[in-house]
């Protein structure tokens, strides 16, 4: 099992190549404000993140995932199960 320091780790690696804006990334960070992000990014940041993890993300949960650290959150409770 993964501590979420590993998790958020991982998570800011997956960011890099989407960070566009060169934001610091914290578990404040949003996605839509601070990365400035469209649904397409998302969508792709998502799959990068459900493979690395061997994960599924839904899309309720997405919705409800607006900054790095739920996304660390989600990625740990999904990984328990």
């Amino acid at each position: 099992m993964a501590s979420r320091e590993d998790i958020m780790t991982k998570v800011a690696e997956l960011i890099g190549p989407f960070n566009n804006k060169g934001a610091e990334l914290k578990d404040t960070t949003t996605f839509a404000g601070d990365l400035e992000w469209d649904s397409l990014t998302v969508m792709d940041f998502v799959a990068a993140v459900e493979d690395e993890f061997d994960i599924i993300i839904t899309m309720n949960m997405q919705a409800e995932i607006e900054t790095v650290g739920q996304l660390a959150d989600a990625v740990a409770k999904l990984m328990e199960q």
